[in-house]
Parts: C-alpha cells; structure tokens; sequence
C-alpha cells in the first residue's frame, strides 16, 4: 500500500495520478484531483474514457460523515426508438456507430461536481490533460494493447484512424502520441465550462457528425440535458457498510451478493478454497438474474430496489446454493457477453475527503465514431438497451440504458473507503469479491485487489472465467461441481484493473493501493519540503509508540 498523511490519487495511468497527486498539492479537493485526473485519462487512456462517455461518482465529505452521489449517464436521443430502428431494418441494438449512441454526460457531471466540492478554479483543472495532450505522451503497456486490439473499431472512421491509428497501427509501448484537436476540445471546456459541450462549439460539432452518419441527435438532447444528484444505496455485511449508486447503473447486484454471501460463514474458509470460490460463484448468478430480470432507469420503469436489497430476500436466494453443485438455470433469456473499456479512480485529500469516481465510453473506443474537429470519441451505451419492448430496460427516447459503471465506498467506525474495479459485467460482482476479502479475509486494500478472481460475463449457464493463479486442485474441485471454468492469464484484464484509497479517521493517516491489471498507480501528494525548511522551521512530528505513520 501507499501510506502517507498527505494525499493519495489511485488511478490506471500514473501520469494521471501524478497530475491529480499535484491539483492536491495546490490546494486543491478531493473532487478537483479527481476531474483533472479524469481529464488526463481521457487524453492518455482514450480507448477506456473521454468527454464523450458518462461518468458516475461518490464524494465522502469528512467534515460531515456524509455521502453524495451524481449519476451522470446520457440519455437517449429522443428521436431514437425500436420503430425508428425496426424501419431501418435494425432487429437488435447496435453494438457501435452512431445508432448506438447516447448523450455524453461527464463534462456535466464534472461542472456539477466541481461546484459543490471544488475548491481550485475551474480552468486550473485541465491544465495538465491540455498539456499532454499538445505535447504529447509516451503510450504504456496495457493501453499500447488494448488500443491494438481496437484497430479495427478505430478504422470505421476516417477521422478516427487519422488521429489514432499511424500506417494502420496503434501507438507502440513508449511511442508518444499526441492529440492537438483534443487539446482545443479541452481548451473549450476550460474556458467555457459545461456550456461549451452541450451549447456550443463542441455541440456543433457532434451534431455535424452525427447528421452526416444519419443519427438522430438533436442540439435539444444536449442543450436539455442534467446530469442527476442520487443518494447511495447501501448493506451491512459483518459490520461494515457498503455503499453503491442507484440504478440506472448495477451497484444493486453487488449488495444483493453480499446479502447472500453473508448467510454462509466465508471468513471461516481459506480465500483460496473451493467453497469460498464456489458460494461467490453461485451468489453472482442469482444477483445476476435479477439484475437482467429488473434493471432499467427507474424513470420509466419501476425498479424493485427495495425488494432485491432485503435480508429476507437474500436468505431466500441462498437457500438455492447447492454446496456440492453449480446452478446452471437462473439466468432467463439469452446470454449476453457486456465486456467494457473504463476507467475508476479513487481520490483522497489531506483533510480525509474521498471522491470515488468512474467514468467510460463503453466498448473500446466506445461507438467507433469521433467528433469531427476534437479528436474524441463518442460512447456506444445505447448498446445497452433492449429491443423487447415489454422489457423494463427497452429503449426510448430520453431513456438511460442499463449502465455497467459503478463507483463504491465502504465504512466501518473510523476507516473510510472509496473503492471501484473496472470492466462492464465484471464490476458487481468483482466489488463484492473485494469486499470479502477485506472483510472475511481480512486482507489490506492492496492484496484485496490483487488477489485471484472469477469473473462471468454471460447471463446464464455454468461459464465462468477465472485467472490462473488459482491452484489447479481447487479448479479441479469446482469442474466438479459443475463449473465450466474458463482459464485467464495470470492477472487477466477480465477481472479488471481497480484502485483503492482510505482514510482513518482516528489518526489522520491515508492508504492507496492501484491493481496490477491496468498501468496506474497510486501516487500520494507530495509536501511542500522546501517552503517549510526556507521558512526556518521545522515540521512537526508525532512522537510515540502510538505514531503508525
């Protein structure tokens, strides 16, 4: 873990954390380190995040004790509907082009954020992902990868394979790439704020693109829409409490996991044994059913919230568990793979404040389609909707999709939490795997995040992926339960990269960790070491056995 009493930004790109470690250097929040690392991802990470996905976000606040959320997910165009599609010939949803998307509700988002929990000016806060992204930057491992294995969405665009593709090739590892029409993109927002996307320059250009794709975005869906303050939801699992957003976005499924692991006595079992593994697996599945079953924008549809999150509810769902046979029946429907490209960074400041926060354009590259002039893509979230119109997730115009992103924040009387692991479908169920391994397992954040995982990404069936460096005779053990265990690398990007941050309350001292999956790290705040000794005085130490610091 990163320990320090300043502090610590966690985010999957260290240049990014770097830029957020120093916002909080200047003075600045929780909040501002997080949108001006955000921004810095969407300029060296682009396949995962950018100004033209959605963002969702907790912010502790730790004067108060209290939590806020902001769903920040774009609704879509209200022209867009199945008859519209179903007369274009269209049977199912899009998977990528300008069909496929919805309103981009982070640069929103972020205003709103920055309102209420900033402290250092707006422009100030993009300053670094305007620097990088004229300057330019030299591209990691796992982003050098991902952004090959999306060549072929980057090629449906001319614009797109301009800008990102040289020769027809992704960026190596350590060539630099720079993005200058993203920079004026950037320039914009800093000078004009939120207006400047959904009013302006940059909503004339989206609309341009999007009319010469034959797409049914109009400058009222930009102009109209709001990005939305939400309370968390929220259980108790062995005494701690943790924390997810509403729906649209499936942070229910994590805590009707954790009802149901709850009823099973986890912490009396190795984390590496096969009835640990084995409970989770078959907890995820019938969370999961519910999920597809019920998850929708609970403007349009009602959403048994209340119901799924019930401890009667959970005693009910795990008296389904077989302990010696895998369930392969409690998914309906067809099976659906929602992998994903995003971005999660935590974010502690020096007073204790946590913001936790993600943000994605979806699929890599999100909808293939890039905003002609600034050298970003749009996001593929209508992807998410369904074309069964009696389904409470069927798509309408101004509707959210079903939305995969979730931020997390977990409590337990003086340690505070803010936590999130990225990867569609992976997220649920990878947060309550996290959180048993803190809670049952009593790992710390940084082991907890490395340890090994399972991950399942269909509804329905006994299909199941998971990294290999589970031991092969627990693997064997589950095979013979019934489970089809698909074998990932070592540290499989499946089970998606995640960062970590804490702060304790009862001695000012603030945790980080950032997992192996993605190319981040956790990078703390760095003290002023020079204006303290120039001014002749020294800094004030704790003494004493009691100083953990």
């Amino acid at each position: 873990m990163v320990i320090s009493r300043q502090g610590i930004v966690a985010t999957s790109q260290t240049l990014a954390s770097q830029a957020g470690a120093q916002i909080l250097a200047r003075g600045g929040s929780a909040m501002d380190a997080a949108i001006a690392a955000n921004a810095v991802l969407g300029v060296v990470e682009p396949m995962s995040d950018g100004i033209g996905g959605d963002l969702f976000a907790i912010y502790w606040s730790a004067k108060t004790g209290k939590l806020a959320g902001i769903n920040a997910s774009g609704w879509a165009p209200k022209a867009l509907s199945i008859e519209y599609l179903r007369q274009k010939g269209i049977g199912s949803m899009p998977q990528s082009g300008i069909q496929s998307v919805t309103v981009p509700g982070c640069v929103d988002g972020w205003e709103k954020l920055h309102r209420k929990f900033g402290r250092l000016p707006w422009r100030d806060l993009f300053q670094p992902a305007i620097y990088y992204a004229e300057t330019g930057f030299p591209v990691t491992e796992m982003i050098s990868g991902a952004w090959g294995r999306a060549v072929s969405t980057i090629d449906h665009d001319e614009n797109g394979r301009r800008i990102f593709l040289h020769n027809g090739a992704a960026p190596a590892v350590g060539e630099v790439f720079r993005n200058p029409e993203l920079s004026q993109g950037m320039e914009l927002i800093a000078e004009g704020g939120a207006a400047a996307f959904y009013r302006g320059p940059i909503a004339k250009a989206l609309l341009k693109t999007s009319d010469r794709l034959g797409g049914t975005m109009a400058g009222a869906d930009l102009s109209e829409f709001e990005s939305e303050w939400v309370e968390p939801l929220s259980t108790e699992y062995h005494g701690w409490k943790i924390y997810e957003l509403p729906p649209n976005g499936q942070g229910m499924a994590t805590l009707e996991m954790l009802n149901i692991m709850e009823r099973f006595s986890l912490a009396s079992y190795m984390p590496l044994s096969a009835d640990a593994f084995h409970i989770k697996m078959e907890a995820q599945k019938l969370a999961y059913a519910d999920l597809q079953r019920y998850l929708a924008d609970p403007r349009f549809a009602t959403v048994p919230v209340a119901g799924i999150l019930s401890k009667k509810y959970a005693a009910g769902r795990a008296a389904l568990i077989d302990m010696k046979r895998a369930r392969c029946n409690n998914q309906p429907g067809e099976p659906k793979r929602y992998a994903g490209d995003t971005i999660y960074l935590s974010v502690v400041d020096r007073e204790g404040n946590i913001a936790s926060l993600i943000q994605s354009v979806y699929l890599s590259f999100g909808s293939g389609v890039l905003v002609e002039g600034f050298g970003f893509h749009l996001q593929d979230r209508g992807a998410m909707f369904e074309m069964d119109p009696e389904h409470p997730n069927a798509l309408a115009g101004r509707k959210r999709p079903f939305h995969t992103i979730i931020p997390a924040f977990m409590e337990k009387g003086p340690v505070h939490i803010g936590f999130g692991i990225m990867g569609g479908l992976n997220q649920a169920q990878a947060h309550a795997q996290f959180v048993s391994n803190i809670v049952d397992h009593e790992m710390n954040i940084q082991a907890a995040l490395e340890a090994p995982r399972f991950t399942k990404l269909t509804f329905g069936g006994c299909d199941v992926m998971i990294e290999a460096r589970v031991p092969a005779e627990l693997r064997a053990e589950l095979s013979d339960r019934g489970h089809r265990l698909e074998l990932q690398g070592d540290f499989s990007s499946w089970m998606g990269g995640g960062q970590v941050v804490i702060h304790d309350s009862a001695t000012g001292v603030n945790y980080g960790a950032s997992s192996p999956r993605k190319d981040g790290a956790a990078v703390p705040e760095a003290p002023d070491y020079f204006k303290t000794r120039d001014r002749g005085q020294k800094p004030q130490a704790r003494s004493g056995a009691k100083d953990k610091s």
